[in-house]
């Protein structure tokens, strides 16, 4: 469990640089086979800026959740089959022969430029367990910025069988991921001044959910779903329903079903 401690203190650590960005992350659903992470965070870039910059960790995954401890090591070819790997460095003494070794964080599933990004792992503790975790992140043009702001929104889902508590490793993965999307999002930087105010993402059953942060206020109960969406400057009072969108529906939006009928005779 030591692993899973120092996990969980990092997490824990994280929170206060992560709290003054616009960005959130928090478990949205959590049994005991398995858990949602979802996260959040609106950047002054445009999709295709938010791509490249999510696309290569090492300008913004933090040092102290890697292998090496230096996120220079890691990498992500953003194909099919492509690989959120890192490199860890060749033992002190070894023979000149010795290749550096290495980790497979995740492993990239689908990848549409500037859209959506699926990838498959268990990220930390998680990789020794025998679970599967989906990782789908989208990146989505601000409504009104011109292009200019981006809503990056991904969902880590994980389910299987591990020898961890759900509600402590669900925990202690919301709080590294949420430190990663802060990480990310001072790099591109925040989408407005105000968006530093952070707000509850609320599940897709529309119930309230639990803060991850003691005293965040706010609350969407009476307002009309049909009314809510995203903006340019954040509106405390639609900022919750507009992060809260998930991940299913962002790409539905994208990818339109098509109506294939059978010819006639068929």
């Amino acid at each position: 469990m030591r692993k899973l401690h120092k996990f969980l203190a990092a997490g824990l650590g994280g929170l206060a640089a992560f709290a003054s960005s616009a960005a959130f992350a928090e478990v949205t659903a959590r049994t005991d086979a398995g858990f949602v992470v979802r996260v959040t965070g609106e950047v002054a870039a445009s999709p295709a800026e938010a791509w490249q910059a999510f696309t290569t960790p090492s300008k913004w995954w933090h040092a102290q959740h890697t292998y090496s401890g230096d996120a220079a090591n890691l990498v992500m070819d953003p194909i099919a089959n492509g690989c959120f790997c890192e490199k860890l460095p060749v033992p002190k003494g070894a023979p000149a022969s010795q290749k550096a070794g290495s980790v497979m964080h995740m492993r990239v599933v689908y990848a549409e430029p500037y859209r959506a990004l699926r990838l498959v792992g268990g990220l930390g503790p998680l990789q020794s367990e025998a679970v599967n975790g989906t990782m789908t992140v989208t990146f989505k043009s601000v409504d009104g910025s011109g292009g200019k702001a981006t809503r990056i929104l991904w969902e880590y889902v994980v389910g299987g069988f591990m020898r961890y508590k759900t509600e402590a490793i669900s925990t202690a993965v919301d709080k590294v991921l949420g430190e990663q999307i802060a990480g990310l999002t001072r790099l591109l930087g925040p989408a407005s001044p105000s968006a530093a105010l952070l707000s509850p993402v609320l599940p897709e059953n529309g119930a309230e959910p639990e803060s991850v942060v003691a005293g965040n206020a706010g609350s969407v109960e009476n307002a009309d779903p049909a009314e809510v969406g995203p903006s340019y400057t954040p509106d405390p009072t639609k900022d919750d329903a507009a992060a809260g969108e998930s991940v299913k529906s962002a790409l539905d939006g994208l990818f339109k079903k098509i109506d294939a009928r059978l010819p006639p005779g068929r």
